[in-house]
């Protein structure tokens, strides 16, 4: 099989893990694909970069490959999300000023008791909080919480947009108070003394989709064999990610100065679920902080997209409309993971949607290869999404 280039965008967060493990462990070889991966510093160049063919597929923010497919802020372009990255992994961060406003402890808080603290501080000041984009899960992610809290973003405080690799520079200028980011750059902020990590994401969504494999729809189709090969090396690389006999080599190649140019230390943290939340405290263990492999993790279920559509509709004031779901929910390709990985021995989901937030405990699902067993994946707020009911759960949000 002669090697075939798929050059790949990503910017330097652990959760870029698997592309950059896929290239450097071999995996992608053993497919015979040669990964060229291209490093940038914002979302919008990521995608950019992907829309006008510098590069054929890309780590990216989830909601993102949906609002290119919806043509939300520049003209429409079909796209194709065949594997996630990864659930979870982003953490809230506070400037120490704030953190010290709001009572943050030793450990993680509960989402309502800092929520009922920031509303307090929000109404005696202007707050103004970091996310790495507007079509972001982070975004989401803190609106969601925000509003769950009684607190209106935009009205109440201001979101706007910062980069992950300067987010820890915003917080040491003052130009934000909180940042919603990903490692390890919550863990940089609080390494620099600048932050203190208020809360994981995971706390709000405990199965949160996070980053995607994201392609344009033509060169789903046009190089199918050579998607379905990608997908087979992520999955081999995402079994090696989550052995925790791997953790401490993964980071040293995460941290390389092509890659995340980080600590070893704060991608290691990141890896085993501890956060170290203030400056000289003890790592916390969180388990789950940041979800791979295990329950399927890696398929894009169309019921996470239909949840970010809701959202996108929520916040950006469109009237929700069925062929905009349709789209958003049709951008994640089941089928192709499916293609790529079936006779392997991964579990394969039955289902391509599903309620998401009702487990409180683990539950045997239906699959059509292996056994597959799904964790509990609740939001802090105790609602669930019926992807089939868009209109009715969105009418019942704060």
């Amino acid at each position: 099989m002669s090697d075939e280039t798929m050059r790949i965008g990503f910017l330097p967060l652990v959760d870029a893990a698997l592309p950059i493990l896929a290239h450097e462990l071999g995996f992608a070889e053993a497919q015979g694909l040669k990964l060229e991966l291209v490093r940038d510093m914002t979302w919008a160049t990521v995608r950019d970069r992907l829309l006008y063919g510098h590069t054929d597929a890309a780590h990216m923010v989830a909601p993102l490959a949906i609002a290119t497919a919806l043509g939300r802020g520049r003209p429409a372009v079909p796209m194709a999300v065949p594997f996630v990255l990864g659930l979870n992994g982003n953490a809230v961060t506070f400037s120490t000023a704030l953190a010290d406003a709001v009572g943050l402890g030793e450990t993680l808080g509960d989402p309502v008791t800092i929520g009922a603290a920031l509303k307090q501080v929000a109404g005696e000041r202007r707050l103004r909080f970091g996310v790495v984009h507007r079509y972001s899960s982070h975004n989401y992610m803190l609106r969601y919480w925000l509003a769950g809290v009684g607190i209106q973003p935009d009205v109440d405080l201001d979101i706007i947009v910062t980069s992950p690799p300067f987010a820890a520079d915003a917080l040491a200028a003052g130009e934000v108070d909180g940042i919603c980011v990903g490692e390890p750059w919550n863990s940089i902020a609080v390494d620099r003394g600048v932050g203190r990590i208020a809360l994981a994401t995971s706390q709000i969504w405990r199965r949160g989709v996070e980053k995607v494999l994201a392609l344009r729809s033509a060169v789903a189709d046009e190089r199918r064999d050579a998607v379905l090969r990608l997908i087979r090396a992520l999955h081999t690389a995402a079994a090696h990610f989550v052995d925790p006999a791997n953790a401490e080599a993964n980071a040293a190649i995460l941290a390389r100065s092509g890659y995340l140019d980080s600590s070893v230390d704060s991608i290691l943290r990141a890896i085993t679920d501890r956060l170290r939340l203030t400056l000289g405290g003890e790592p916390v263990h969180y388990p789950d902080f940041m979800f791979q492999y295990r329950e399927a993790a890696n398929f894009p279920w169309r019921s996470q997209a239909a949840w970010l559509y809701a959202q996108m509709t929520r916040w950006d004031g469109i009237a929700y409309s069925d062929a905009g779901a349709a789209t958003a929910a049709e951008v994640f390709r089941p089928d192709l993971y499916r293609e790529a990985l079936s006779g392997s021995d991964a579990p394969l989901p039955g289902a391509s949607s599903k309620l998401e937030g009702g487990l409180d405990a683990p539950v045997g699902v239906g699959s059509v290869q292996g056994r597959l067993t799904l964790g509990a994946d609740r939001f802090f707020d105790g609602r669930s999404f019926d992807p089939e009911d868009i209109d009715g759960y969105l009418a019942s949000l704060p």
